[in-house]
């Protein structure tokens, strides 16, 4: 869970993107990256390899400093979707404090999106995380793609779980921070219940949610 370091006075937040292989998790973090304000944006680094996008993780950390000096430092991961990487996909997944499963649109896909789902739950309970109290948040992407599954139809099957369901086309960019900002919403409430952000260190929701979202000048028109 999430990393206190009193002493320096920082907290480091670790976001993670889980989904099928190719579903498009590593697009949404090369589109996030163009997306968000530059200042205390790091560099995306990534590991590619011949049968998966991302083998082990893609990295995109940037923090902020709140009025009471407290750092926070986020750090967004995905994890290599293929089945051999099991064992990756745990090591990352371990200390989450927020998940977005991004799920592919494409109808040839449906079975596969559940059967990781299926996973996410389970490797979760593997390193010892209740994804009953995760801040989750459901991407449907490839939404620009033909034979998609029908909005309707995505929602009538996911938003029973309670889950946040965005739909987006990460090639484009369209729902990526959507997503990211719903989940750094729930994010907040998660850590605020148990550190008191608000009340200890001066760091509001919106304060919280509009720094890690806020849109570069060059996206935003500005």
């Amino acid at each position: 869970m999430i990393e206190y370091d009193e002493t320096e006075n920082k907290m480091v937040l670790k976001l993670v993107y889980y989904g099928p292989a190719l579903s498009g998790k590593t697009t949404n973090l090369l589109r996030l990256h163009d997306l968000i304000d530059i200042e205390g944006r790091g560099d995306l680094m990534m590991l590619d390899t011949k049968d998966d996008r991302t083998i082990f993780f893609d990295l995109l950390p940037f923090f902020f400093i709140a009025p009471s000096g407290l750092k926070i430092k986020v750090k967004v991961y995905t994890v290599p979707g293929q089945v051999s990487h099991d064992a990756t996909r745990k090591a990352v997944l371990a200390r989450a404090d927020g998940v977005v499963f991004v799920a592919d649109s494409q109808l040839s896909e449906t079975t596969n999106n559940f059967e990781s789902f299926g996973t996410l739950e389970k490797n979760l309970a593997f390193v010892g995380i209740d994804i009953e109290k995760m801040p989750l948040v459901i991407q449907f992407n490839k939404r620009d793609l033909e034979n998609i599954a029908p909005e309707d139809e995505v929602k009538r099957l996911w938003e029973p779980t309670g889950i946040p369901v965005i739909m987006a086309s990460a090639l484009n960019g369209a729902g990526v921070l959507e997503t990211f900002r719903s989940l750094v919403e729930r994010a907040y409430e998660y850590i605020d219940n148990r550190y008191s952000l608000e009340e200890k260190y001066l760091v509001t929701k919106e304060m919280f949610v509009g720094r890690l979202t806020k849109p570069s000048a060059e996206t935003s028109g500005e």
